[in-house]
Parts: structure tokens; C-alpha cells; sequence
């Protein structure tokens, strides 16, 4: 019997994390038709509906939510302790779920991860690429590099570097209009705006100076983006300046395919930091790559390239 419930929870769980039972069934190794059957065998045995179906969609109900609020972390928790008795008690083993965003994770990270794979081999890392903040514990990770996450009780964050906002722009664009001396003469320029994920608002363009003098950048809007890279390959492309986190621009700046604009002025950004939760016992495979992470980030010089501008 208990055998049968750990699946129940295993497919309702995979289920609700990936919002849809044909991911699920990828994750689990299983068929989409398995996983249905072990949740609607967890939906008789509880008596509730879980989930509401539709053929074009699957969502939690009421129910479903509460259930997936209050075993998520807990099954997961307990997923850790069984692998670790299983492989050596205290030994990093297990999939790890990161998340991390696309351009600092394939130009930053992916080539920390050799050493990492080599030094702990029972340790599987799973990288999920997304430019949006994500609830960890609702969505199972086990680990997010990031920055700007709310911080609470149930969530640790480690720095790993400061970072700012800089004005960029392409040389062709350069040529087509006079280079701006001051913030003050941005305002005959195109600009690319972002509209910030996390509350849907467009992000002002606030400057300063080393000196500390700031001041709220005008443009002309060209257009508005809610992807730093979009953005960028934008600013790439001549349709006009951006201000970006400086890691999102770096490979087109060491490309040439952007240049920066006012060197002497930036816009503060949240640091860049790695984020995991805040559990009693945090498990090895945790441990070990939170360390492995911000030590490389420190010994690479990647966190120096970071802090340039």
C-alpha cells in the first residue's frame, strides 16, 4: 500500500509541477497514460478531485492546490533522505533542478558545470534556462541563480556578484545620430524599453554617476520587450540603445556588436545571487553545489567581468 501511494504522489506531484501529464510522463519514465491513472487512483483513495481537465488544459483545483502546497517540500525532502541512505548517507547524489536565465547560464555557468559533474558523478544536474523568477518551492527546484528574488523565511541567498545597469548601443546606430554627452540629451534617441516580468511595469531608465548625481533618463520609445536578450539583439541590430544588467550584454560587447554608452553613468541592479531553500537539513547535492557555485564564480574571475563599468 505504501508502495502505491509513493507513485500516487510521485505522478501527482510531477503532474502539477509540469502542468501537464505528458511532461510528467517524460520526468517519471512512465506513459501519460500511467501517470493519469496512478492520480485519478490518488483522487479515489483521497476522495477529491485534484485536478480540473479539459482536452486542452490541466490545472489544480482547490483541493489539488492545497494537497500540492502542503507535500510538495516535504516529498521532495523525503525523495533526498532515501537517495542519500540509498547511495551513502551524506553523499551528493540525485537530480538537482536548477534554474537559471538563458544568457548567463550558457556563457557563465554551463562551463562550470565539467569540473562539477566530474567531482560529484552521482550528482545529475537538471539546468532549466528562464528569464523569469520562479517560486522554487511550488515548482520543485532545488536551486536558482538570479537575482532580485523576495527573500523569506523559507529562502537563503548567496551573493555571488554585484551587478549594474549599462546604456548600450550599436556602432551602426552610433554613426546615424550625435553621441550623447549627459543622460539629459537621451531623449533624441530611440530606446528599447523592458517590461519587468515580475510586476508587468516598464523599468525606468534611473542613472547615476560615480560622483552620485542621478537622474531619470528619457527616450523615445521604439519598443518594449519583456527579454533581455530580445532586447539586446535588438540594440545589436540598430533599432536603438538599451539599458541592460551588464551580464546579458557582455558577449555582444566583447563581440563589438555593442558598445557602451556614457561609460560614467549606470543604473543600479539587484546582485546576482544563488538561491536555495531554507530546510532544516539541506541535502548534500544542495550543499555541495551552492559551495562548488560561488567558489568558482570567486576563483574563475567571472564575478570581476561582472563588476566592470
Amino acid at each position: 500500500m505504501l508502495t502505491e501511494l509513493s507513485g500516487y504522489l510521485d505522478a501527482f506531484i510531477a503532474t502539477a509541477d509540469a502542468g501537464s501529464l505528458s511532461a510528467a510522463a517524460r520526468r517519471l519514465g512512465l506513459t501519460p497514460a500511467a501517470v493519469s491513472k496512478s492520480v485519478k487512483q490518488l483522487e479515489a483513495r483521497l476522495g477529491v478531485r485534484l485536478f480540473m481537465r479539459s482536452t486542452r488544459s490541466l490545472a489544480l483545483t482547490t483541493d489539488g492546490e492545497r494537497l500540492y502546497a502542503q507535500v510538495r517540500l516535504p516529498w521532495s525532502e523525503i525523495g533526498d533522505a532515501l537517495t542519500d541512505m540509498q547511495r551513502g548517507a551524506g553523499k551528493p547524489a540525485g537530480t538537482l533542478k536548477v534554474s537559471l536565465a538563458h544568457t548567463i547560464g550558457r556563457e557563465n555557468f554551463v562551463p562550470m558545470m565539467g569540473e562539477f559533474v566530474h567531482r560529484y558523478p552521482d550528482v545529475v544536474p537538471d539546468l532549466h534556462f528562464d528569464n523569469r523568477q520562479i517560486d522554487l518551492i511550488a515548482k520543485g527546484f532545488d536551486v536558482a541563480i538570479g537575482g532580485a528574488f523576495e527573500l523569506t523565511d523559507a529562502l537563503i541567498a548567496r551573493e555571488l556578484a554585484p551587478l549594474r545597469n549599462v546604456l548600450v548601443a550599436s556602432p551602426a546606430y552610433l554613426k546615424t545620430c550625435a553621441l550623447p554627452s549627459h543622460p539629459a540629451e537621451l531623449a533624441r534617441h530611440r530606446g528599447l524599453l523592458r517590461r519587468m516580468l515580475s510586476s508587468g511595469r516598464i523599468a525606468p531608465w534611473v542613472m547615476k554617476n560615480e560622483s552620485g548625481q542621478e537622474m531619470v533618463a528619457s527616450v523615445r520609445p521604439v519598443m518594449v520587450l519583456d527579454d533581455p536578450e530580445a532586447i539586446a539583439r535588438a540594440a545589436a541590430s540598430g533599432m536603438g540603445m538599451a539599458m541592460l544588467p551588464l551580464p546579458h550584454v557582455l558577449p555582444w560587447l566583447e563581440r563589438g556588436e555593442l558598445v557602451r554608452v556614457l561609460p560614467e553613468w549606470h543604473a543600479d541592479a539587484p546582485p546576482l545571487s544563488i538561491y536555495y531553500t531554507s530546510r532544516k537539513l539541506v541535502p548534500a547535492k544542495v550543499r555541495v553545489f551552492v559551495d562548488y557555485i560561488v567558489a568558482e564564480f570567486r576563483d574563475s574571475g567571472v564575478g570581476a567581468r561582472f563588476r566592470l563599468g
